[in-house]
């Protein structure tokens, strides 16, 4: 006699089989639950079964002698006490490959541009790590279109720089410039706690047609939950990597590298770390680095990251923890003025506080020697400004005074640039050339 049912499940192929372990959720405090009756490392992937039926995404932080701590990643899952909890890898995997290319995608991968699904291969989501000697020198110019960079901050392929601004001085249009122009075969752009309108306005309004189509953005509003914000810039770093694996040049954009803090802040006082320096507890401050280290050139493949991080001075404080912490691990920082932005110089680059650490291995000497020049005339000029609006100083009595006096209105105006006007790179050494004659 056949059983009653037997007949539907003919034709199912069980591949492999093994015993599922299950867990129950015994607490929930703070953001975090609590579950016994399973045992899974920490950074590992796990479902929560909700009382809606769906099984929440979430992230294992931690652990204690009974049980092990969760960080849901949608927030606040509908789950009762006992609810069941078990493990899934493919929680830390995330969608890499051409189909991302033109897209937006939130933080879980999921399209949030009305364009259909998106396919692709399959990568871990978590930092791997490498071999500092696989690291490729950086000594090729990578151009941006922006005249200011070009010339005096030459960037290259594989560097690390930060942007450090406040709010309100023209960050988001500088990126936008930069994308524009910029020499690269795929970019990627990780928007982390941005209010929701810009992220469509950044997406619609500065994202050009031409660099569409190359450009993958990942978004994490402000009122995502602190994990989320965090793993927005860790999916993507592994969207990065896959195309530096494949050999092409990658521009990444992590918007901001202070946000990103914030949210690991939230975390780490959640799970009940000291907070130290300005209310940081040491796990917002450590992932810094972790995540600048993923950025670079690679020997083996011949691909490269070149990432450019920007980070919220609060108040145009450059003495903030996540700003010093950020200036001493990458290759470089530009400082943009709230001075210049308030004169209505944009972009409002700050030549005296900025500075690339890798711009000798990727220029001439002759570049070199004329941006030394711009730099020397600019300083001397804003050191003495208050003697010269006083009138206690006399044109001749220093040579190199008067000249960089005479030189601080074109450098101004070499400084200044449209928000859509993309200038060659040899235009703008044309140029620099010119000012330190």
């Amino acid at each position: 006699m056949i059983p009653r049912g037997a007949a539907s499940l003919n034709g199912v192929m069980i591949a492999r089989s093994f015993p599922a372990r299950f867990g129950h959720v015994v607490s929930y405090a703070n953001g975090s639950l609590r579950a016994n009756g399973i045992d899974l490392a920490v950074g590992s992937g796990a479902r929560v079964a909700a009382a809606s039926w769906v099984c929440a995404p979430a992230i294992v932080t931690g652990f204690d002698a009974a049980s092990i701590h969760l960080l849901p990643l949608d927030g606040t899952p509908a789950v009762t006490i006992g609810a069941r909890v078990f493990a899934d890898d493919g929680v830390n995997e995330v969608a890499v490959g051409a189909g991302l290319l033109g897209r937006i995608i939130d933080a879980s991968g999921a399209p949030i541009d009305g364009l259909g699904q998106i396919g692709g291969l399959r990568s871990s989501v978590a930092n791997r790590p490498a071999n500092p000697m696989d690291k490729a020198p950086i000594n090729t110019a990578l151009a941006t279109g922006v005249r200011a960079i070009d010339g005096l901050f030459t960037l290259g392929v594989g560097q690390r720089m930060a942007i450090v601004a406040g709010s309100g001085v023209g960050k988001s249009t500088l990126l936008a410039q930069i994308m524009r122009g910029v020499s690269a075969d795929v970019i990627v752009v990780a928007l982390v706690g941005e209010r929701a309108r810009e992220i469509a306005d950044f997406s619609e309004r500065h994202v050009s047609p031409e660099t569409r189509s190359g450009t993958v953005i990942v978004a994490a509003a402000a009122d995502a939950p602190a994990i989320l914000r965090l793993r927005a810039v860790e999916r993507a770093n592994a969207i990065a990597e896959h195309f530096r694996d494949a050999g092409k040049s990658v521009l990444l954009i992590v918007d901001s590298l202070t946000r990103l803090a914030h949210a690991q802040r939230q975390i780490g006082l959640a799970m009940g770390e000291p907070p130290t320096v300005k209310g940081y507890p040491p796990s917002a401050l450590a992932i810094i680095p972790v995540l600048i280290e993923r950025a670079g050139g690679d020997r083996r493949t011949g691909g490269s990251i070149t990432a450019l991080y920007t980070i919220l001075a609060d108040g145009d404080d450059l003495d903030d923890p996540v700003v010093d912490t950020a200036r001493s691990i990458t290759d470089g920082h530009i400082v943009l003025s709230r001075t210049l932005a308030e004169a209505g110089v944009f972009p409002a680059i700050d030549i005296a506080r900025s500075l690339s650490r890798t711009m000798s291995d990727v220029v001439s000497l002759e570049h070199q020697a004329a941006a030394q020049c711009v730099r020397r005339d600019w300083s001397l000029a804003a050191e003495n400004r208050d003697l010269v609006l006083m009138g206690a100083y006399r044109a001749g009595t220093d040579v190199d005074l008067d000249h960089a006096l005479a030189n601080r209105l074109p450098i101004l105006d070499f400084l200044k640039q449209g928000s859509h006007e993309t200038v060659a790179a040899a235009d703008a050494f044309e140029m620099l050339c010119g000012l330190s004659e």
